[in-house]
């Protein structure tokens, strides 16, 4: 099973559109109707999908050590400060984690891109 990558509201859409121009399973918060969820509907979601969370909300970081503290499992999530990287940067470390990774190998960690 390959890596699947959903990318939350802080994230432009066109990082989603790129990845799957590129034959990654990805989608944004928007194409599935997710905009204005909380974070914690926004890792449940994800977690329900077996999807890596790619984000800009450092919230996430906190949330997602607070589910491995609780023994709650998601399957990933991966941050970067909005202007650190653009948008095809973004995309191309993106496709390093999908062609390397499996989803197990995210399970219940924070990556930082």
């Amino acid at each position: 099973m390959a890596l699947k990558i959903y990318t939350n509201e802080s994230v432009p859409v066109a990082v989603a559109v790129g990845l799957k121009q590129r034959g990654v399973e990805a989608w944004s918060a928007r194409d599935v109707g997710n905009l204005g969820l909380g974070d914690e509907e926004q890792l449940r979601y994800a977690s329900r999908q077996r999807a890596v969370v790619f984000t800009h909300d450092e919230d996430f970081l906190r949330l997602a050590h607070e589910w491995t503290q609780q023994g709650r499992e998601h399957w990933g999530v991966i941050y970067v400060h909005e202007q650190k990287l653009g948008i095809g940067e973004c995309i191309r470390r993106l496709m390093d984690y999908a062609l390397i990774l499996e989803p197990e190998d995210m399970k219940n960690r924070v990556e930082f891109l």
